[in-house]
């Protein structure tokens, strides 16, 4: 039953909201607030079954084949209505694999490699169809605002906190801006509902985990006007790495106020305290992927810098606002403030002692003696931004347009005290850590970004055609200030136009093929060492990608293939004059196959199911051309079921295992190596409680990597290899009340 505006004047609205809020905390149950006719009805299809709920792209979805997606258009779209590839993580399948980070809750996605820093989950660093940003940085936003980050100060959510997390690969550059070619990652968080939702969760596990996650929501009047959302973890553990621990602290409060159908005003916040991020080190090849000169390997629970400590602390607040006017025009505006914080002092490993590196070594002992660089850095990010947008819906004869335009601005500043250093080189045979003080971190740089950008893109559906056309033009700013002795000022500013097209057609049954073009263009990193200092001008991407979708209406199953050409041009390179600067010339194409499968094929079983294959080439550079990208590996496939008992003694009952392959790829530039392949299983048993009366309910064990297999899940240097995940047993009990 849809809610009933109550014609209240606005300052009635907000006076009728103290007494609620003056009551809850008065000791008044928030749910004396909330009747049963406040619930919105959804519309139910009934397919054999299963039954598939009415599903926002903002909100959740009612099974594993989530249909809607607003990460390709910013708009409210069915996935086979989207132009390029999308896959999207539902708060469902996260919550049957128990992730730890985002880039876990990806791992049974096509196209990107979350094993590219292995066991460590400092950072959602990914690559996305053989493309990833420049330097360590992450390319992920959060409710379609990019989380901007910079030098080591990148931000991280737990994905406890959210409902969906979006991966959409190819060029997004005419709806984002400045973005890596292959693609990005957008998570959705979890928002206020007028259902009831009171939940606790623990959890145990391997490595002394330990983790309690809340999540309260619900109505706090009678028809809905008010609603609230309070999601909250904390947890504990060691890292697989000797001496190394994580620990995490997050609360995000959020508040809607809806004063009629048309308008909502949707204020999200969250703040995470980790007083350690965990290990975040390198390996070289030598003693990983290789063996040392003894024959032997480094344990996995190796830590070349025991001493390390690195916290962070992330603070966002902001809204989302929309507004209906009327059948034709809804106004949109989302907008955040964040600031970051990253403190650490870490000692690393620079790779395998030469003589020249390691002077103090015997000449006869370098090849098991490893040399070790030291950071100390203290940072502060502050990041704005802003996107406001007008969506209008209108039919220009048979043809029905949804013409989104908008305009949007960001901007950060980041303030990096930190020095660099060495450390005692490591016998590997033997290590003996001896104590190492850190010395003060002194003024380094302030880095500056700004971006505005204007935006057009229109959605024009004739019969069973939809054509997808969009142009976006940025003005971009990239500043920085040296500090200290060598201390001076680089700016440079860019403008860029970049446009996509898209065409589908919707067959009857569910079958979608489409073709598509599109653009994108990132900034390149300064120089800033080189005398006089140098600027480049940003790289760009183009990519061609045709495919069909499979989303039949009256079932929930998402079925997905795409083939693409992805080239990125104006990629850094050494200068040929000087090998010690760099050129903007270089080219990179990757080509590749994509599919995917989810299904809720019944009220018993669910599967998902991936393939990709990706050929990235260097076709143009001064030392690399020929060459394959490191960290991108040519197959990768991966194949998860469950089955719940709904009927006899094993009622209540899931069962579900699943396996992820990936296969060799380079672990340097140059090729000089390979990292091998590696096959992993995943299992869980669940059980829910509801059979115990207990409804929404439950208690599961999750196992990863179940055969415990030591592999190495990359490198991107001699000098930086990760060892991947030892097995994990995590314990979870969930109890909504």
């Amino acid at each position: 039953m849809a809610r009933l505006h109550t014609g209240l004047p606005a300052n009635a609205s907000v006076c009728r909201l103290a007494v609620l809020v003056a009551a809850a905390l008065g000791g008044v149950s928030a749910s004396a607030w909330a009747a049963d006719n406040a619930k919105e009805d959804t519309i139910t299809v009934t397919a054999g079954a299963a039954s598939v709920q009415q599903e926002s792209a903002w909100g959740p979805a009612p099974t594993i084949a989530a249909k809607r997606t607003a990460t390709a258009t910013k708009t409210d779209t069915p996935i086979e209505k989207t132009p390029q590839s999308v896959s999207v993580v539902t708060r469902e399948e996260m919550d049957m694999r128990q992730p730890q980070t985002v880039k876990q809750a990806l791992g049974y996605t096509p196209g990107v490699n979350v094993g590219t820093r292995g066991a460590s989950n400092a950072y959602d660093y990914v690559v996305i169809r053989g493309f990833a940003p420049p330097g360590q940085s992450q390319n992920n936003y959060l409710d379609g605002l990019k989380m901007q980050g910079n030098f080591y100060n990148d931000a991280v959510i737990d994905p406890y906190m959210l409902e969906r997390a979006e991966l959409m690969r190819g060029p997004t550059s005419v709806l984002y801006g400045k973005s890596s070619p292959g693609g990005i990652i957008n998570m959705v968080s979890k928002r206020p509902t007028t259902d009831t939702v009171r939940e606790i969760q623990f959890k145990m596990g391997s490595d002394n985990l330990f983790q309690t996650g809340i999540d309260f929501g619900g109505a706090l009047d009678d028809d809905g006007e008010f609603t609230y959302r309070l999601t909250g973890v904390a947890r504990s553990n060691n890292s697989m790495q000797n001496s190394s621990k994580e620990q995490r602290y997050a609360i995000a409060p959020s508040f809607t106020w809806s004063p009629d159908n048309n308008t909502h005003f949707t204020f999200l916040s969250y703040f995470q305290n980790e007083p350690d991020v965990g290990y975040y080190g390198w390996l070289p090849k030598e003693g990983t992927v290789e063996t040392l000169p003894n024959g032997k390997r480094l344990n996995r629970d190796f830590n070349e810098g025991i001493n390390n400590s690195y916290t962070r602390n992330q603070k966002m607040v902001g809204y989302a606002f929309d507004h209906t006017f009327n059948e034709t025009f809804t106004f949109r505006q989302n907008l955040r403030f964040a600031e970051n914080k990253a403190s650490q002092q870490t000692v690393y490993g620079t790779g395998i002692c030469t003589i020249q590196t390691c002077p103090n070594v015997p000449v006869a002992d370098v090849g098991h003696y490893m040399s070790r660089g030291t950071v100390v850095d203290n940072e502060r990010l502050q990041n704005f931004s802003v996107d406001t947008q007008l969506e209008s819906r209108f039919a220009t004869g048979e043809v029905r347009h949804t013409l989104l335009s908008g305009v949007d601005f960001m901007r950060m500043r980041n303030d990096i005290n930190a020095l660099f250093g060495s450390a005692p080189a490591l016998d590997l045979y033997n290590p003996q850590y001896t104590d190492f003080v850190f010395d003060k971190a002194l003024p380094y740089q302030m880095n500056e970004n700004k971006q505005t950008g204007i935006y057009v893109q229109d959605q024009a559906e004739w019969d069973k055609w939809l054509l997808t056309l969009g142009g976006r033009y940025d003005w971009s700013k990239q500043a920085t200030t040296v500090r200290g002795s060598n201390g001076g000022y680089i700016e440079r500013t860019d403008s860029q136009f970049t446009w996509r097209s898209g065409i589908n057609y919707l067959f009857d049954n569910g079958i979608t093929p489409y073709f598509s073009y599109s653009q994108s263009f990132e900034p390149n990193t300064f120089d800033l060492w080189s005398t006089p200092r140098m600027s480049y001008a940003p790289s760009k991407g183009e990519q061609y990608e045709a495919g069909v979708k499979y989303v039949p209406k009256d079932m929930p199953v998402v079925i997905t293939g795409a083939i693409y050409q992805l080239t990125k041009t104006n990629n850094l390179t050494s200068d040929p004059s000087n090998p010690q600067k760099q050129v903007p010339v270089g080219e990179i194409r990757s080509r590749g196959l994509e599919l995917e499968a989810k299904a809720a094929i019944n009220a018993n079983v669910n599967v998902t199911a991936s393939y990709t294959y990706t050929d990235a080439e260097y076709t143009k550079d001064t030392n690399l051309k020929g060459r394959t990208p490191e960290q991108v590996p040519e197959h990768m496939a991966s194949l998860w079921g469950d089955y719940t008992f709904n009927d006899g003694p094993l009622s209540g009952l899931t069962l579900g295992a699943g396996g992820r392959y990936v296969s060799s790829a380079y672990g340097s530039p140059d090729n000089s190596f390979k990292v091998g392949s590696y096959t992993l299983a995943d299992a869980v048993v669940k059980y829910d409680l509801a059979r115990l009366g207990m409804s929404g309910s439950s208690i599961a064990l999750n196992v990863n990597n179940v055969f415990d297999r030591k592999y190495v899940a990359n490198c991107f240097q001699a000098y930086g290899c990760f060892w991947g995940a030892e097995r994990q047993f995590v314990a979870t009990a969930t109890f909504s009340f």
